[in-house]
C-alpha cells in the first residue's frame, strides 16, 4: 500500500527557526498557505488521488477556510499539533495541552472527529513512551511519528517495524503507519517525503516505491514553493530546506501519475490488524 500525506503548515514553519511561546513572531512572515494548499489540491485532484491532511491547529485557527476547503473535498484532516513544537522538548502536560487544543480546533472547524495525528519532525523517540499514551487518552487512533532513522530533530532509529505496527502502551493499543525506509548498502535510506524527495532523481523513488509493500509518504507546501523567502540558516540546514525545489512539483505528479495513493482511513480498513507486529513501547 501506498498513502499520501500532507503536514499543513506554511514556509515558516521550520523547526529551526526560533519563535516566541505565543507564536507571535510567525505574524511578521507573509503567509503563502493559501496558494500552495490551493496548488497541491488541484493537483492530487486532477490525478484523482485521495490524502490525509495533518493540519496545524494554529492553522485551523488562523484559516478556517483552507482546512474546510480541504474537509469539503473529502479529504482526510488529522493533528500535527497545534504549535509545531518538537514533541522531546516538551513535557507530558504541555504535549497533552497542545494536541488537545489541536484536535479540539480542528473538529471545531470541520465538524468530525480527528483520529489520526503526525508529530512535528517526528520528533517522538524511543524513550518516550508518555507520547503515546496521551494520544491514546485524546482518543486517537491511528499515528504517523515515527521516523525509524536517525534524523536531526528525533528519530526512532530503534524502531523494528516497516510497515504498520500495534503500539502496546500498557493495556491500550494504537495504530502505527511509520515512516518507510529502503536500504543501500546496508543504510537506512528515507525517500518518500520532505528534503529526501527533493534531493533525490525521481528514478530512484521510483525504484524504491515500486520495490516494496508499503510507503508512507510526508510532504509539506513548502516543499514545492519555488517563491518562499529565504531564511537566515546554517548552511546544512539551508541546503535541506530549499535544495530542488524547482523540481519537485513536477516529481510529485510523475509519483502520483505512476501510482495509486489511499489515505490513512482507507489503510486501516486494509491492514489485516490480527497479524500486525504488536511493540511494547
Amino acid at each position: 500500500m501506498k498513502i499520501l500525506t500532507f503536514d499543513i503548515e506554511d514556509w515558516f514553519h521550520l523547526l529551526d527557526v526560533p519563535r516566541t511561546s505565543n507564536m507571535s513572531d510567525w505574524d511578521a512572515f507573509r503567509p503563502h498557505l493559501r496558494k500552495n494548499v490551493g496548488r497541491l489540491l488541484d493537483t492530487i485532484q486532477h490525478f484523482k488521488q485521495p490524502a490525509t491532511f495533518f493540519c496545524l491547529g494554529w492553522i485551523a485557527e488562523r484559516y478556517p477556510d483552507v482546512v474546510k476547503s480541504i474537509d469539503a473535498l473529502g479529504y482526510e484532516v488529522g493533528s500535527h499539533s497545534y504549535s509545531h513544537g518538537l514533541t522531546y522538548t516538551l513535557t507530558r502536560e504541555q504535549f497533552y495541552q497542545d494536541v488537545d487544543r489541536s484536535i479540539k480546533t480542528l473538529e471545531d472547524t470541520i465538524g468530525k472527529k480527528v483520529k489520526s495525528f503526525r508529530a512535528p519532525g517526528f520528533s517522538i523517540g524511543h524513550n518516550m513512551p508518555w507520547a503515546f499514551e496521551v494520544l491514546i487518552e485524546l482518543g486517537i487512533k491511528y499515528d504517523s511519528s515515527i521516523f525509524p532513522a536517525r534524523r536531526s530533530h528525533g528519530g526512532f532509529p530503534e524502531f523494528p517495524a516497516n510497515s504498520p505496527a500495534l503500539l502496546r502502551c500498557g493495556g491500550s493499543y494504537l495504530k502505527e503507519f511509520p515512516i518507510n525506509i529502503a536500504s543501500i548498502f546496508g543504510r537506512k535510506i528515507i525517500y518518500s517525503g520532505g528534503g529526501y524527495f527533493r534531493l533525490l532523481p525521481y528514478s530512484l523513488i521510483k525504484k524504491f516505491s515500486n520495490s516494496s509493500n508499503y510507503v508512507m509518504t510526508y510532504f509539506h507546501p513548502r516543499d514545492f514553493d519555488t517563491e518562499q523567502p529565504k531564511l537566515n540558516l546554517s548552511a546544512l540546514r539551508y541546503f535541506k530546506s530549499y535544495y530542488g525545489l524547482s523540481s519537485a512539483h513536477n516529481k510529485l505528479e510523475l509519483w502520483l501519475r505512476d501510482n495509486k495513493f489511499i489515505d490513512i482511513a482507507t489503510a486501516n480498513t486494509e491492514v489485516d490488524w490480527k497479524k500486525a507486529e504488536i511493540i511494547d513501547i
